[in-house]
């Protein structure tokens, strides 16, 4: 057990030297930050899944306290988020849980960490960024069309279509929040558990794309929110039409997701080349509508077993 202790003690204060200098190399080497950042929850990581979880906690804060030390302060909310993220995904490995849970246990971590540091933010500076980033945009928008207003071809855009827009992006900001922090702890995953599986743990794998299945229960909630629009109509502003907006806009992402995950399929049980899927995933941008209504069917009816005896 004394062993045990000195090694874990050990390894523990090599993974925090390790995390400090990753965080103060993205402070002072510019070209190398975001690299430095999305490799950060490497050694908090491989010591989380390695250790218990109190343990890892532990070097987590000293990791943080030291980042914040030798980079400053403004470098502690990255460090905070970066640590806790390579907690939450050690702790994945080391119960053996699946990739999917890893990444939406890491994309609610940095989803809700991200959260806790902007009200922080904002309650100690009274700086509302979102609300300066929109009025920011809106002033440029606005500045833009004036230069080009008289240029030949260009469409006019009416002030009550411009409110409109910008109205309806900052009601949309939480789903905006949300979606970003789930992407980027798609990118900080993808990243790590190749660099940890090297390290000698196992890490979970995802299935391949084409045989994604979303919960059914997503359909439920679609029309759930389908059928609030359609009867209920809230109100324009109101909390019901914040939360309905928001939550159409992820369900719209999830059952593009599930739409493309189809044709996908569809191409792969075809034998068709790697290259038709790339240009399918590019077409159904402009086609999103479609596609959400194949993801819709996919869902609602058991079109991958009716395409399996078709091709046998």
């Amino acid at each position: 057990m004394p062993n045990n202790q000195t090694k874990a003690l050990v390894q523990g204060s090599m993974m925090v030297a390790i995390f400090t200098i990753l965080m103060t190399m993205s402070a002072y080497i510019p070209f190398i930050f975001m690299i430095a950042l999305l490799v950060a929850p490497l050694p908090i990581a491989w010591y989380s899944a390695t250790y218990k979880r109190s343990s890892s906690i532990l070097v987590a804060i000293v990791g943080c306290l030291l980042t914040m030390l030798t980079s400053g302060i403004i470098m502690l909310p990255f460090a905070f988020i970066m640590a806790l993220l390579g907690v939450v995904m050690g702790d994945a490995i080391r119960l053996s849980k699946s990739k999917l849970f890893l990444f939406m246990s890491a994309g609610i971590a940095m989803l809700f960490s991200s959260a806790f540091i902007y009200l922080c933010y904002m309650f100690i500076s009274g700086i509302n960024i979102v609300q300066i980033s929109l009025d920011i945009a809106r002033e440029s928008y606005e500045k833009s069309i004036e230069i080009t207003k008289d240029l030949p071809g260009q469409l006019t855009i009416t002030p009550e279509q411009l409110d409109i827009m910008f109205n309806t992006m900052e009601l949309t900001v939480p789903a905006t929040i949300t979606m970003t922090a789930f992407l980027s702890a798609f990118v900080v995953v993808t990243v790590n558990l190749p660099l940890l599986k090297r390290l000698g743990l196992t890490v979970p794998k995802f299935a391949p794309f084409q045989e994604m299945r979303l919960p059914r229960a997503i359909l439920w909630y679609y029309m759930a929110v389908l059928s609030i629009n359609l009867f209920i109509r809230p109100e324009s502003g109101s909390m019901l039409d914040v939360i309905v907006l928001n939550v159409s806009y992820i369900l719209w992402l999830l059952l593009i997701l599930q739409g493309i995950s189809l044709i996908h399929y569809f191409i792969t049980s075809k034998g068709m080349p790697n290259a038709v899927k790339w240009v399918a995933t590019i077409l159904a941008i402009p086609l999103s509508s479609f596609i959400i209504l194949l993801g819709i069917i996919d869902l609602g009816f058991d079109v991958r077993s009716l395409m399996k005896g078709k091709i046998k």
